[in-house]
């Protein structure tokens, strides 16, 4: 995401592949206020009220699947009137970890390569023994953010700011046009 004086680390977000029991492991992890901040400034939102994940990691080809669910509440102005809008978010998560860096997909730079674009998402990478999910747990927040919010029947309408139906969308373009046109006779 950013560099690694810019990430947020959230605590207990970590997991040893060198420590996964053979049944996997299950976090459930509350983030703190600090952290909660942290994030709400990172994505430029007013305020992250709550931020909960419940995971569960399973050995997964040398590496491991991480699936659960993510809910958080956020606080973030209106599009059209700036107060405060309070959003609830639930998103599954399911991300797979392998060990070591990025794999190369193509030996020579022209060399194509297949993508399926419906399929599986590529893994993230990580390298030792430990794999942080603070990242994928911001990420994951980041991409259910409503990008518009408003207030729930919040119109242009409501706030006095309704374009007239019956006006032209051309129309002072047509008078200025106009104008100009008779400056110059």
């Amino acid at each position: 995401m950013t560099a690694d004086a810019d990430r947020i680390v959230i605590p207990d977000a970590t997991l040893r592949i060198d420590a996964m029991p053979a049944a996997g492991r299950t976090l459930k992890l509350v983030v703190d206020l600090p952290e909660r901040e942290a994030i709400a400034r990172r994505l430029r939102i007013t305020r992250v009220e709550r931020l909960e994940a419940e995971l569960k990691a399973l050995r997964f080809q040398g590496g491991f699947r991480v699936n659960g669910r993510l809910s958080a509440r956020i606080v973030q102005p209106s599009v059209l009137t700036l107060d405060p809008v309070t959003q609830d978010i639930t998103e599954p998560l399911d991300r797979v970890f392998l060990p070591g860096g990025e794999k190369l997909f193509a030996e020579d730079a022209d060399a194509e390569v297949f993508v399926d674009v419906e399929g599986e998402e590529l893994p993230d990478h990580f390298e030792g023994n430990e794999a942080d999910l603070s990242d994928m747990i911001i990420e994951t927040l980041a991409l259910a953010i409503d990008p518009y919010p408003r207030a729930d029947n919040e119109t242009l309408a409501s706030v006095g700011d309704a374009p007239d139906p019956d006006e032209k969308p051309f129309a002072a373009l047509k008078a200025l046009k106009d104008k100009l046109s008779g400056d110059k006779s």
